[in-house]
């Protein structure tokens, strides 16, 4: 494929813009912020498209990938129920109105999703689930070498799978989802802090000694193993890599989550056979989701081919 590509992902507050040679160097990169509603999404995207652009020096942009969050119709290119980008109406036809303004193809893919095809790309393996700890939980499946979206688009959506009978009611109006401990919202709630980012003043804390951050950095991490658990038996994947806002805390979150992991296999054989804590990832430098809008085709609205690998390390 001639010409560069470029991967947007849209979210609440920001655009993270890249821009992906055809031998897998990242050649662009660009962030600003997101305006939000119809028109501003359309125009913030189309800005960061143009300066990537700009960056090239003018050079061929063969394709533009868009990782938003919401309903993804990725054939139609259009996404409903983005409630935090102001689009919460009827489904809004992103990849025609940005296609106008860029004068490129452009593809629409759920963020989690596109986030999912970054991981694969950074990690190199062809079976893998990538679990997002951001303001709720999701999970995206790249199996046997392709991307599993389900029937109805809802594959990965163990955030909502319900945990506690008695439970405070989730979002999704089911009482007691998994995401209601094992995001970073609930983690927010759970560790509130003036300023700066709760989860950093969280892990930090617990690191000092500070029981009562030890408790709740401890209940988190169960939670978040219990999902990858949930993942692991549903799907056996070769990896786990962890993403999302709460991925920026690095080591100490892989470590928190792979201890979780070997105390709920304690008494159970079974589970201490299938090694989850050594399968663990987490990606807190690579832009995973605009790594993977970017390698979005047109054609095939999944991965296509980088000669020699992406070179992102």
């Amino acid at each position: 494929m001639n010409g560069s590509r470029v991967g947007l992902d849209i979210g609440g507050t920001k655009i993270h813009g890249i821009a992906i040679g055809p031998d897998g160097d990242v050649l662009a990169e660009d962030r600003a912020a997101t305006t939000l509603g119809p028109e501003g999404v359309v125009k913030s995207a189309a800005a960061v498209v143009a300066s990537l652009r700009a960056a090239l020096d003018g050079g061929e942009i063969s394709s533009i990938g868009v990782g938003i969050p919401g309903i993804v119709d990725t054939r139609a290119g259009t996404v409903k129920h983005a409630v935090n980008l102001g689009l919460d109406g009827d489904a809004f036809p992103l990849a025609a109105l940005l296609g106008e303004r860029t004068g490129a193809v452009v593809t629409l893919e759920n963020d989690t999703n596109s986030a999912t095809l970054g991981a694969h790309a950074v990690e190199d393996v062809d079976d893998l689930v990538y679990l997002s700890l951001g303001t709720g939980l999701a999970a995206g499946l790249y199996l046997g070498g392709a991307l599993r979206r389900g029937f109805h688009g809802a594959a990965g959506e163990v955030g909502h799978l319900p945990v506690d009978p008695e439970g405070p009611v989730c979002g999704c109006g089911q009482r007691g989802c998994l995401e209601l401990v094992a995001s970073g919202a609930a983690l927010a709630a759970a560790w509130p802090t003036p300023t700066g980012h709760p989860a950093e003043a969280l892990f930090a804390a617990a690191a000092a000694g500070d029981p009562a951050a030890v408790a709740v950095r401890d209940r988190f991490a169960d939670g978040v193993a219990a999902a990858v658990r949930a993942l692991a038996l549903a799907v056996d994947p070769e990896r786990v890599v962890i993403g999302g806002g709460v991925a920026a805390i690095g080591e100490p979150l892989r470590e928190a989550i792979a201890a979780a992991l070997t105390r709920q296999a304690e008494s159970s054989p079974f589970l201490t056979s299938l090694e989850l804590a050594s399968r663990l990832r987490v990606v807190s430098a690579a832009p995973v989701a605009a790594i993977g809008a970017a390698l979005i085709t047109p054609s095939n609205r999944s991965r296509g081919p980088i000669e020699g690998g992406l070179a992102w390390k």
